[in-house]
């Protein structure tokens, strides 16, 4: 048995990959699909159409890379994530049309399955037991910054050089920064940093119990059930604000500047939320952080609803913090109800239907918004308050009530 690996420099690396894992695949399209569909002469939906593809591997892929994590740990997973995804965006680069672009995307859906969030909160789970909801959030603090850093640098890109470039720089930077990062300071394993059957009492978050006494239920009991509901909601709602924000702000009246500055203020409410969480939160269990955060989208998108543009900036900002509080629920709740024994499994279930939601919440919610304007939220307002529902009749001692 081995002393228990450092956290510091382990959140560091992680939160690096996954800054660059987010901004060079989820923030992409973004920047990239208009350029991309002129170039081939197809409509944007189109090219947005074929990302959705790679959130659709990715939900499908999940649970198995989640299994393998929990057996061998996450550092090969990671590593090989880093050498999918810049083969994916390396075909993009090369891609001339629509079918190459599909294929490509299909290949970086399958490195999302492996080297997104779920996969590095299963590797956190593997190496520190319950221990890791401080890394979990300081990796989520550090990768809330990936639109703010990578969005300018691909939008640099392509104005100078073009969209190829930057996707063969992304998939060069997953090379040069990621496969280090993620194959040099990873632990090689879930079972070498083991602490014996009975943690320190003076030092309980630096190791991992080998016997894990949690009880750890089925994977498709109500509990779980739940849950998958409380993270797909989350992230449709997360995916249909990124998609449509300024142009919702400007239906509610705001001006087209006021609301970019407005919608701006998502990412630095996101990290706000997360220092809280870091914070006074973290005394918390974290069902209860996760119950607070989930009536800030409701609470904000009413607010907006009833007072229109004046409130935009009160509304991104409650957006934001619960969005970013929310985020790191999703490793820590299944971490803190069930245990980590089957943890990456488990993620992996529990956000295959977040993948799908996520890749319908675009094309759906700018229908509503097409068709009735600022009342659109009220079908993010309802599912925001169906899921702090659902988080109600989730309890802190859910593991053991769902086995017995």
């Amino acid at each position: 048995m081995t002393k228990a690996p450092k956290k510091m420099p382990i959140i560091i690396a992680l939160g690096s990959a996954q800054t660059l894992g987010f901004g060079s695949t989820l923030y992409l399209p973004a920047i990239l699909s208009a350029p991309m569909a002129e170039e081939f002469g197809i409509p944007t939906g189109w090219a947005f159409g074929a990302f959705s593809l790679a959130l659709v591997v990715a939900a499908l892929l999940g649970p198995m890379a989640g299994a393998r994590i929990d057996r061998f740990g996450g550092r090969n997973i990671l590593t090989v994530s880093s050498l999918v995804f810049a083969l994916g965006l390396g075909l993009l680069g090369l891609s001339n049309g629509m079918i190459a672009m599909c294929m490509a995307w299909l290949i970086i859906g399958a490195g999302m399955a492996m080297g997104l969030y779920e996969a590095a909160f299963a590797t956190l789970a593997g190496i520190f037991g319950r221990g890791a909801r401080g890394p979990i959030t300081g990796i989520t603090l550090i990768a809330g910054f990936a639109s703010t850093i990578c969005w300018p640098i691909s939008a640099g890109l392509e104005i100078e050089y073009g969209w190829r470039a930057a996707c063969f720089f992304w998939a060069a930077m997953h090379l040069l920064v990621g496969l280090p990062l993620n194959r040099l300071i990873i632990p090689a394993g879930n079972d070498k940093h083991m602490a014996p059957a009975k943690a320190p009492a003076d030092n309980p978050d630096n190791v991992r119990v080998k016997a894990d006494t949690a009880v750890t239920p089925g994977y498709f009991t109500v509990p779980m059930i739940l849950l998958a509901f409380i993270f797909a909601a989350s992230w449709f709602i997360a995916t249909a604000m990124a998609a449509h924000l300024p142009r919702l702000l400007q239906i509610s009246g705001m001006d087209t500047a006021d609301a970019i500055i407005a919608a701006s203020l998502v990412g630095p409410a996101q990290v706000a939320g997360r220092l809280l969480e870091f914070g006074v939160l973290q005394r918390m269990h974290p069902l209860i952080s996760a119950r607070i955060a989930g009536f800030a989208h409701p609470l904000g998108a009413s607010l907006l609803l009833v007072f229109a543009g004046p409130v935009g900036m009160i509304f991104t900002s409650l957006h934001g913090a619960g969005n970013g509080i929310l985020t790191i629920a999703k490793g820590t709740l299944p971490l803190a109800l069930f245990g980590p024994v089957g943890y990456g499994l488990r993620q992996g279930f529990l956000m295959a239907p977040s993948r799908f939601a996520q890749a319908a919440a675009p094309f759906l919610f700018g229908l509503l918004i097409d068709g009735y304007g600022v009342r659109a939220v009220l079908l993010t307002v309802g599912l925001g308050l169906l899921s702090c529902l659902a988080m109600m009749f989730l309890k802190t001692d859910t593991a053991r009530s769902a086995a017995s």
